[in-house]
């Protein structure tokens, strides 16, 4: 069995992260991640191939429209319900399943739910992602051995235009352009 990549995506953290924390208001579908940018982006840089899965808490409907897009760009959408955080609780029970494996693991999350579960698969043997914006990444993962933290804007390219961050630039970076 070749080895792969699996792509956790907690698509409810990095949506209320995006919303609350960066446009102050609910993202318009035109804001959102181009989630097959990201998919393409763990491919090529994690040289294998990727099995997206994306957690969606379904409650009693099936969102039948946004379902048929995930699969349509690649991903394996997980819709789930029931009582308590059933993205969160999938999340965990799949990645401590990946331990078992060889395989390398992406989790595109802000949540400090997973620390215990990302802090398990940093065990030198395999690669470990964090993919999310920088500055809203739970500081927790920041000191995990091998754990890369990847920005969703900067890093992948994920949106169609720049969204309204404030960030520490680093100074070979800077370019003046960008703010006159």
């Amino acid at each position: 069995m070749d080895r792969k990549t699996y792509l956790l995506i907690d698509g409810e953290n990095i949506d209320a992260t995006l919303g609350n924390s960066i446009l102050g208001r609910r993202p318009r579908p035109e804001e959102r991640p181009r989630w097959d940018r990201l998919l393409e982006w763990s491919e090529r840089t994690f040289d294998q191939p990727v099995t997206g899965l994306f957690f969606l808490a379904a409650g009693s409907e099936m969102p039948t429209t946004f379902v048929q897009a995930l699969i349509a760009i690649g991903f394996k959408p997980i819709p789930l319900s029931g009582a308590g955080k059933v993205v969160d609780i999938a999340i965990q029970r799949t990645a401590e399943a990946l331990l078992a494996r060889e395989a390398d693991v992406i989790l595109a999350s802000h949540d400090g739910d997973f620390l215990d579960q990302i802090t398990a698969l940093c065990d030198g043997s395999r690669q470990v992602g964090v993919v999310g914006f920088g500055e809203f990444v739970n500081s927790a993962f920041r000191g995990l051995p091998g754990l890369r933290i990847i920005d969703l804007e900067y890093d992948i390219g994920a949106f169609n235009s720049p969204l309204p961050r404030v960030r520490v630039i680093p100074i070979d970076e800077f370019d003046p352009l960008d703010f006159l």
